[in-house]
């Protein structure tokens, strides 16, 4: 089932997340869904606070972008309470962009090189150390886990200059081609 993305404004984007446990109630139904929802958005991740859920998960399917990024092909899979360290001091700024932020794209320093820990929908660890444009994905998605977007990464320079399309967002003037949870307006 196609889930509504949350968009720019709603607070549960800048909500720290809980981690999930083993016994979570509807779990497998739940990674399903925010696959569907992905792939319905044409994201390659998403994590929990844009379907509206402060709970420590992601989901990515790189793949999409292998044709640029080799590092990204057959790199599918999700994230159950993900850690996430830096392994190497040095950024590289790139464009991202965001489905909880339609029409928007700014360049983002970030570091090349991380390593990843975690427990996939079977709650069996893994560790990996992941580099170049999959470490961006896996960094851009578990910064909605700490309650962070993307912008948050950008100069106040460039945040002002984007203030009225933000904006455009927090009104409902911007749509997008996906279901999404605008704010709800005061009455």
């Amino acid at each position: 089932m196609r889930l509504p993305v949350y968009l720019y404004g709603h607070p549960v984007l800048r909500k720290s997340c809980s981690d999930i446990a083993p016994d979570r109630e509807g779990l497998k139904e739940l990674i399903e869904n925010m696959y569907a929802t992905m792939y319905d958005s044409e994201g390659v991740g998403l994590a929990g606070p844009q379907i509206g859920l402060a709970e420590r998960i992601v989901v990515i399917d790189a793949d999409p972008v292998k044709d640029s990024f080799p590092e990204c092909e057959g790199r599918r899979f999700t994230l159950i309470n993900p850690e996430v360290e830096v392994l190497d001091g040095d950024t590289v700024t790139r464009a991202e962009g965001c489905l909880s932020l339609p029409g928007l794209s700014e360049n983002v320093p970030r570091v090349e090189h991380i390593r990843l820990r975690w427990v996939d929908e079977n709650f069996q660890p893994h560790e990996e150390e992941i580099s170049g444009f999959l470490a961006r994905i896996v960094q851009h998605e578990c910064d909605h886990l700490e309650g962070k977007l993307y912008i948050d990464h950008i100069s106040m320079i460039r945040r002002q200059l984007i203030k009225s399309k933000l904006n455009g967002i927090l009104t409902g003037r911007v749509r997008c081609d996906y279901p999404a949870k605008y704010v709800p307006r005061k009455k």
